[in-house]
């Protein structure tokens, strides 16, 4: 039985901005695994879609280069 994600975090729901922004901080992360494995992972178990991820995958990269930029 597959998972299913409560109304308020799918797509449209008021609280998927929530999702969204730990998916950021999940891919920046280096502690879980390769790239590929975060991207399998949000798409399949927490049901991004490819164009949620890649603006996470953006948001990530550009925090990173901002935050080296600071030091």
């Amino acid at each position: 039985m597959k998972k299913k994600l409560k109304p308020e975090y799918q797509p449209g729901g008021s609280k998927r901005q929530e999702i969204l922004d730990k998916a950021v901080k999940y891919i920046a992360d280096p502690r879980f695994g390769l790239q590929g494995d975060k991207h399998m992972f949000l798409l399949e178990e927490v049901g991004l879609s490819e164009s949620e991820y890649l603006t996470c995958l953006n948001r990530a990269t550009l925090e990173a280069a901002d935050a080296g930029l600071r030091e």
